[in-house]
C-alpha cells in the first residue's frame, strides 16, 4: 500500500466542523479556540511503520498566525511524541512530516512555503506501538482560529512539494515589505513618507546620544575602580558588574540582531510578493540567501537602496548605531554586524560559529567529544577570535546558542544511545558503566532491567531504559558536557585570553545534569523569554557556579501592527510593550547576580516570516525604519534610571501590563 488515508474517530476540545465553500480543493473547514482542540486518529499497533510521510494540505483562514502539532502515541498512557508546525495566514501550506522523526534525532526541520518551523518535541516513540494519532491546535494566542484542511494521509513516498500555493487574498507583502492583509497607525504609506524618514534620521544621527550619566563606554561615569584596557567582571561585595575598559562599572543593556536582516524566505512562495528586485537591477543586493542558504529578499535593504542608492549600507551603519544612542542602548548584542560596531567602538559581542568536521555529531549538535580528532576541531573553532582579541570594544563571546540538544526531553548520553550506533563517546560510557558495576549481571540488576556493556559500547539500541539507568546516562552527560565545555574554554582562552567568555546562551535555566557541568565560563547565560528574569534562579546557578548570568535573549511583541506573530512575550499593544520593557530591564538590574540584558531584535521580522518562518512583531524599529515610540520612550526612561536601580539608589519599575497568551512558533 502506497498510501492510506487516516479517518479521524473523535473530535476533540472546542474544535468544530465549519459548513462554508471550500477554498482548497477537497477540504474541510474547523474552527478551533484553546489548545490541545482537534482530530484523534486510531489504527492497530504498528501500522505507520510501512509508511514514511503524513501529510495533508492547511489554509489558514485567520489574519495571525497559529500553531499546529500532531502527536503519536504509544497506548493510552505510553511515550507521546509531538511534531509541531506553524502556518502562514492566508497562504495554502503541504504538510510533509517524515516519521523518521520521532526517533527525535532531529529538532527543527526546514520550513517549506507557507509551512512554519516543524520541530519535535515530547518523547521518542516506537512506530511499532504508536495505535492513536493527534492534530491538534497548540497556540492561537488566546484566539479563535479557522482553517481548512484535505485528509490526513500517509505515504511511502515523499509528498510534491508544494510550487504555486493558493492565495485567496492575493499577495501577502506590498513592494515596502509590509503586510498587505491589514491597516494599522502608522503604516508607511509609500516609498516617499518612507525616504523622508530615512532622510530625516540620518540628519539626526550626529545628535542621538547615552545618557549623561554614560562613560565613553556606556558604563557608570560616577563610578571608577581599576581600568585593564578591556571589559572584565567584579563582584563588589553587594552584587556583579561588567567593567568596562576604563574601570566604569558596565551594566549591559543590548539590542540583538543590529544588522540588516529583514529576510523574507520566498521559496515556494514568490507568488506572495506585490514587488522582488531583479536580479542585476539597482535592487539586486536585496536579493540574499539566508540561514541555511535559504533564498530570500531583503525589504529592509531595498528600503535604504530607494533612499541612498550606492551609499545604502555605509548610512545603514550611522543610523542603526545613532539610534542604539538615542534609546541608551550600550551594547550592540548577538547575531549581529558586529564589525560595524567593532570600528564605531561601541560596546559588542560576537557569537562563535560551531563546526566539528573531524569527529562527526553524535545527538543532535553535540559531537563526539571522546573522538580523538575533537581537539583538532576546538584548536579551529577557537581561532574565530584571533580577529578580535585586541579590541577593546569587545565585551566577549558566546560560544553557542541554543544548542539543539538542550531541547531534547532525553539526557545526551540517552540521545546517543539511541541514534548513533558506533562512536568514541559509546565507548566511553560503556567504560564509565564498567567502572561502577563489573559485569552484565550486576549492570543488569543496578538497571533493573536486561544490560550488556557490549550492547552499551557499540550496536543499535532499541529497549526503553528505567529510571535507574537514566539516572546513570545523566550523570555521564554530565562528564560529557563537562569535557565539551572544558575544551572550548580552554581553547578560546589560548587564542584570546583579554576578552570575557560568555557561555553558552541555554534557551532556559538549564537541567542540574547540565549545569553542574558548565562551569569555567567567566560569565553564564541564558535566553530568558519570561515577564522578568527569575531572581531565584541566577541565585542557584551563582551558589552552584560561582557566575554572574547575561539574559541572551528575550521580547515582547503585540498584534497591532500588522505582523502574524506577536513573539513568545505577547501584550496587547505598543504602549504595554513599553511597559513590558521597563518591568523587565529594571527588574533584572536590580538582581544582583545579574550583569545584563539582551533583547531580541532591533528589527520587526517579515511577515512573510524568515529562513524558518518566524515572523514577530519583536522590533524596537519596523521594516519601513519607523521606530515604536512606545517602546523607545521606555528604552530612554529605563537607561536615565539603569545605574541607580542597579546599585539599589531607585526601586525598580513594576507598573506590569496585561500579558497575553503566548503566539509564537
Amino acid at each position: 500500500m502506497d498510501t492510506f488515508t487516516l479517518s479521524s474517530s473523535q473530535t476533540l476540545g472546542s474544535l468544530q466542523t465549519v459548513q462554508e465553500p471550500s477554498l482548497l480543493e477537497d477540504s474541510r473547514s474547523y474552527t478551533a479556540s484553546e489548545a490541545n482542540a482537534g482530530l484523534e486518529y486510531r489504527f492497530q499497533p504498528g501500522y505507520l511503520t510501512q509508511f514514511t510521510y503524513l501529510t495533508a494540505d492547511f489554509l489558514l483562514l485567520s489574519d495571525r498566525l497559529a500553531v499546529l502539532k500532531i502527536q503519536l502515541q504509544e497506548g493510552e498512557d505510553g511515550p507521546c511524541f509531538d511534531f509541531s508546525f506553524g502556518l502562514l495566514n492566508r497562504c495554502q501550506a503541504r504538510l510533509r512530516m517524515p516519521l523518521e522523526s520521532a526517533g527525535m534525532n532531529t529538532w527543527m526541520y526546514p520550513r517549506e512555503g507557507a509551512l512554519l518551523k516543524p520541530l519535535t518535541w515530547g518523547e521518542r516513540v516506537d512506530l511499532a506501538k504508536v495505535d492513536r494519532l493527534r492534530l491538534l491546535l497548540s497556540r492561537s494566542g488566546g484566539k479563535a482560529v479557522r482553517w481548512q484542511m484535505t485528509n490526513l494521509t500517509a505515504t511511502t513516498a515523499a509528498p510534491a512539494l508544494l510550487e504555486s500555493p493558493l492565495l485567496p487574498s492575493g499577495p501577502l507583502l506590498d513592494e515596502l515589505g509590509q503586510s498587505t492583509l491589514l491597516d494599522w497607525p502608522g503604516k508607511t504609506r509609500d516609498a516617499a513618507e518612507l525616504v523622508a524618514r530615512l532622510k530625516s534620521q540620518q540628519a539626526a544621527a550626529a545628535d542621538q546620544q547615552w545618557p549623561a550619566s554614560f562613560s565613553r563606554w556606556g558604563g557608570w561615569a560616577g563610578k571608577q575602580g581599576q581600568a585593564t584596557g578591556f571589559f572584565r567582571t567584579e563582584f563588589d561585595g553587594n552584587r556583579w558588574w561588567l567593567v568596562d575598559p576604563d574601570g566604569h562599572p558596565f551594566w549591559s543593556s543590548g539590542l540583538a540582531c543590529v544588522g540588516m536582516n529583514i529576510n523574507s524566505a520566498v521559496t515556494g512562495i514568490e507568488t506572495a510578493l506585490s514587488w522582488k528586485p531583479e536580479v542585476g537591477g539597482p535592487y539586486a543586493p536585496a536579493i540574499e540567501n539566508d540561514y541555511f542558504d535559504t533564498p530570500s529578499v531583503n525589504y529592509l535593504i531595498a528600503n535604504f537602496i530607494r533612499a541612498f542608492a550606492a551609499d545604502w549600507r555605509e548610512r545603514w551603519g550611522e543610523i542603526a548605531l545613532s539610534l542604539l544612542r538615542g534609546f541608551g542602548i550600550n551594547t550592540v548584542a548577538n547575531w549581529s554586524d558586529w564589525r560595524v560596531a567593532s570600528r564605531a567602538g561601541f560596546p559588542y559581542v560576537r557569537p562563535l560559529h560551531e563546526s566539528f568536521r573531524r569527529s562527526r555529531l553524535v545527538y543532535r549538535s553535540f559531537p563526539d567529544i571522546f573522538h580523538p580528532d575533537f581537539d583538532l576541531d576546538v584548536v579551529e573553532y577557537a581561532q574565530q577570535l584571533a580577529e578580535t582579541r585586541t579590541d577593546p570594544a569587545l565585551i566577549g563571546y558566546f560560544l553557542m546558542n541554543e544548542p539543539a540538544w538542550g531541547f531534547s526531553s532525553e539526557t545526551l548520553a540517552e540521545g546517543m544511545l539511541y541514534t548513533t550506533p558506533q562512536c568514541a563517546s559509546r565507548l566511553a560510557l560503556a567504560d564509565f558503566l564498567r567502572e561502577r558495576y563489573p559485569d552484565d549481571a550486576v549492570l543488569s540488576a543496578a538497571w533493573n532491567m536486561p544490560a550488556r556493556l557490549a550492547d552499551v559500547a557499540e550496536g543499535e539500541w532499541t529497549a526503553r531504559l528505567t529510571p535507574e539507568a537514566r539516572a546513570d546516562l545523566a550523570s555521564f552527560s554530565t562528564r560529557m558536557v563537562e569535557k565539551y565545555f572544558g575544551a572550548l574554554n580552554a581553547a578560546c582562552k589560548q587564542v584570546d585570553p583579554n576578552h570575557l567568555n560568555l557561555g553558552a546562551r541555554y534557551y532556559t535555566v538549564p537541567p542540574e545534569w547540565v549545569l553542574r557541568g558548565m562551569h569555567g565560563f567567566d560569565v553564564f547565560s541564558i535566553n530568558c523569554y519570561r515577564s522578568q528574569v527569575p531572581d531565584e534562579d541566577l541565585g542557584r546557578i551563582h551558589d552552584l557556579l560561582g557566575l554572574p548570568t547575561l539574559v541572551g535573549e528575550w521580547h515582547f511583541g503585540a498584534l497591532d501592527v500588522g505582523l502574524p506573530g506577536s513573539g513568545i512575550g505577547h501584550v496587547p499593544d505598543q504602549t504595554a510593550r513599553g511597559q513590558a520593557y521597563r518591568v523587565y530591564v529594571e527588574n533584572a538590574a536590580a538582581i544582583p547576580w545579574c550583569v545584563g540584558v539582551h533583547y531580541f531584535t532591533l528589527y520587526d521580522q517579515s511577515a512573510l516570516g524568515r529562513f524558518d518562518g518566524e515572523n514577530y512583531n519583536i522590533g524596537f524599529v519596523d521594516v519601513c525604519h519607523r521606530p515604536y515610540e512606545p517602546l523607545a520612550d521606555a528604552a530612554r526612561q529605563v537607561h536615565e534610571r539603569l545605574y541607580a536601580v542597579a546599585a539599589g539608589e531607585l526601586e525598580p519599575y513594576d507598573e506590569r501590563p496585561e500579558y497575553l497568551p503566548m503566539l509564537f512558533l
